[in-house]
């Protein structure tokens, strides 16, 4: 069972990761039994992670982000974690699944499965544990719809709220989510929620991924995303302070939650929020190394062996073609990080069988070689495996099925 509640062994303290040769060695050397595919977790790499974002989000408790992990026995002990609370699945049939184990869950996006929701309005202790994600009165329609007031339990919902920056001269700066962005949005929307039979309003979202999940170390871009993020956290300390009065004004709340791996710093200083949420920066996919305010161990990564030399500067991988969500760049691929000095082919890429893999080591490589690559984002991953295979000490001492090992695909 993995337990990350233990103070970091020396040896980790010394975050031997950054010496790759040996890091990667010691994997290799670690998982050599193990047929290709391996997905492995390194169980130092992983506690120093998670104590990082505690530290980082200043204090205030962090709600674990499922999508971005999607091992059971990940969440489970981080969640044991001091530090840690609750959990932000992203469907409700995740959410009715780990409701057998966990009472603090809010989904993180809106939902129309209807199924699902029959199941959860037909419990008490699952309507309980379960906080629905609102930006629109269509779904309570929905909601009562299937059950009405007073033939059902009480529904927690939480508002989500678009964090987004909008800029005159740039536009839109961030992801698309509810149309909700003012304060007066927002009051007005939660008045009518209110006043709705059978409904609570528990809980307020604002997600600000333009600061969250954009690197801002370096790049042509990055005088520019440092400039953009920075006028966002202005504007939005701002803003949903006075989102929070004007909910605070209609209904009690019991959490404002806001916040990525990215943006801990910020979102911790930010006095109107009671909690962040964080899950991609535990296993750490190498968009994380583009960030100026921290560097997380690489504490999940898998390896693909050789089996073809089709020219003599080229090695082939069989697999690869583990594309990370977002937009179709280069910088979704997964990156070969040992042996050093290998990239794919602009164009061929990571192949959805083949990956062929060029560089000053890819002629050392012989058949049967193993190369290890890391993901993109930290959660896609595991929907690849059955399992990830629990590292420490430099050799493996568990194994943690995934929820596709666990026969689940949710999304």
């Amino acid at each position: 069972m993995l337990d990350l509640t233990a103070e970091l062994s020396p040896a980790a303290a010394c975050e031997p990761w950054r010496d790759s040769s040996s890091w990667w060695r010691s994997l290799t050397t670690a998982t050599d039994h193990l047929p290709a595919p391996v997905a492995v977790i390194e169980r130092d790499a992983l506690r120093h992670n998670a104590l990082d974002l505690l530290v980082r989000s200043g204090g205030i408790p962090i709600r674990v982000a499922t999508k971005s992990v999607r091992v059971r026995g990940v969440l489970d002990a981080v969640l044991k974690m001091p530090g840690f609370r609750g959990i932000l699945a992203f469907t409700l049939a995740e959410a009715l699944w780990l409701a057998e184990d966990h009472d603090d869950i809010v989904l993180g996006y809106p939902t129309v499965d209807r199924s699902g929701l029959e199941r959860m309005l037909a419990d008490d202790e699952l309507a309980a544990r379960i906080t629905l994600m609102i930006d629109d009165l269509a779904h309570l329609d929905l909601v009562d719809s299937i059950a009405g007031p007073g033939t059902r339990p009480e529904v927690r919902v939480a508002i989500d709220v678009d964090a987004s920056l909008r800029s005159a001269a740039l536009g839109h700066i961030g992801v698309r989510r509810s149309p909700l962005f003012t304060a007066s949005d927002v009051a007005g929307f939660v008045r009518r929620v209110a006043a709705r039979p059978g409904f609570r309003v528990v809980g307020l979202q604002l997600y600000e991924a333009q600061i969250a999940g954009q690197g801002d170390a370096a790049g042509r871009d990055a005088p520019l995303i440092r400039m953009v993020q920075a006028r966002s956290r202005d504007e939005l300390r701002t803003r949903r302070a006075e989102i929070a009065e004007a909910m605070h004004d209609v209904v009690p709340l019991e959490f404002i939650n806001g916040g990525g791996t990215g943006s801990l710093e910020f979102t911790g200083s930010d006095q109107s929020v009671t909690e962040a949420t964080a899950g991609s920066g535990l296993l750490a996919g190498h968009l994380f190394d583009g960030y100026r305010a921290f560097r997380p161990a690489p504490a999940s990564a898998f390896a693909l062996d050789v089996v073809r030399r089709p020219a003599g500067d080229i090695a082939t991988v069989l697999g690869g073609g583990w594309i990370g969500s977002g937009p179709p760049v280069a910088s979704r691929q997964p990156r070969p990080v040992w042996p050093e000095g290998l990239r794919t082919l602009s164009r061929e890429a990571a192949g959805e069988v083949q990956t062929p893999l060029q560089g000053r080591t890819a002629r050392q490589l012989r058949i049967g070689d193993r190369v290890w690559f890391r993901h993109a984002k930290s959660g896609e991953p595991a929907e690849r495996v059955e399992s990830y295979h629990l590292v420490a000490g430099g050799e493996v001492v568990d194994e943690l099925p995934t929820y596709r090992g666990e026969g689940k695909a949710f999304l």
